[in-house]
């Protein structure tokens, strides 16, 4: 887990971060009911500042190498190429695995990433 630097939005508390991985039987929209669903019952009411503070956020970075444009699911997850605090705990688990639109990997996606205000510090 990581304590992060709010990115966009930036006058709010740091975020704590991390990445897991999961195997499921459901598919992706499924899936993303599924994380609206706890997102709802841990009391997170729809975002009234893009980017904002909010008590849990959960998303779906990678399906199994799918490239999905639907309106309520983008995957690979449209920003993680561009998120240190994704990458960083991403390559905790597998920094090989490749980017399925970009070609690239984790660790190589995460080694390109300027240093812009994305402070990620590992909480012990």
């Amino acid at each position: 887990m990581y304590r992060t630097e709010p990115v966009d939005f930036t006058d709010q508390d740091w975020f704590v971060n991390c990445v897991i991985r999961i195997e499921t039987g459901l598919g992706p929209l499924e899936l993303l009911d599924r994380i609206q669903s706890v997102q709802r019952r841990t009391g997170r009411m729809p975002d009234s500042v893009r980017f904002g503070p909010r008590l849990l956020d959960l998303d779906i970075l990678l399906y199994n190498g799918l490239i999905l444009q639907d309106p309520r699911l983008i995957l690979p997850h449209p920003r993680m190429h561009r998120r240190r605090f994704v990458l960083k705990p991403l390559c905790d688990i597998d920094p090989d695995t490749v980017h399925p639109v970009l070609g690239k990997t984790a660790a190589t996606l995460l080694a390109e990433l300027h240093e812009d205000g994305q402070q990620v510090l590992e909480l012990r």
